[in-house]
């Protein structure tokens, strides 16, 4: 069986405005197997410490170092810290579906409604509704007004469709997933 490689392209802009696809290298891609299981062990712990990845994947340290900051340089890579929503116990954890009014992109919703703490999750879908976006609040008060004043009655919504949490059953972001 042959093995094909991955090239990762990613485009940078010069000092005159023009745009350039620079080859990435394949220690970068995601797609790597070696990279996909630092990227696994890291989803566990983002704060795992690189000696420890690599005693688990059977490379040295530096490897894992380097793999890292590849990725992180290439832009494929990012650690962030993650919220539980069910650990903190916010009062309000809703999906709201929304289709987008005629004749407005998906995206100028989405970067209309970005800028909002509550907003935790914005992905553009296929099927019945153009977005779901996932809004987080700490009382149903800051809910409701954030429904009223940014979803309900504006002119780039044609239709929503409000799906509040009444359990979780999975989420793999989930911080304490592994506790009995």
């Amino acid at each position: 069986m042959t093995r094909s490689t991955v090239h990762a392209f990613r485009t940078t802009t010069d000092d005159d405005g023009d745009e350039h696809a620079d080859t990435v290298s394949a220690l970068s891609s995601p797609h790597d197997d070696l990279n996909q299981r630092i990227i696994r062990l890291l989803r566990d712990d983002g704060r795992a410490a690189y000696d420890l990845i690599a005693q688990k994947l059977g490379v040295s340290g530096g490897t894992v170092r380097n793999r890292i900051a590849r990725m992180r340089e290439a832009g494929m890579l990012r650690i962030v810290a993650v919220v539980d929503p069910v650990a903190v116990d916010y009062e309000t954890d809703a999906m709201l579906g929304i289709k987008t009014a005629a004749g407005v992109a998906p995206a100028d919703v989405a970067q209309r409604l970005d800028s909002h703490a509550c907003v935790v999750y914005i992905m553009w879908v296929s099927g019945r509704f153009d977005l779901l976006v996932e809004v987080v609040c700490d009382e149903e008060t800051e809910f409701a007004l954030f429904l009223n004043e940014h979803i309900h009655g504006q002119p780039d919504i044609a239709h929503v469709e409000v799906m509040t949490r009444i359990d979780m059953f999975k989420n793999q972001f989930l911080l304490k997933r592994h506790v009995p």
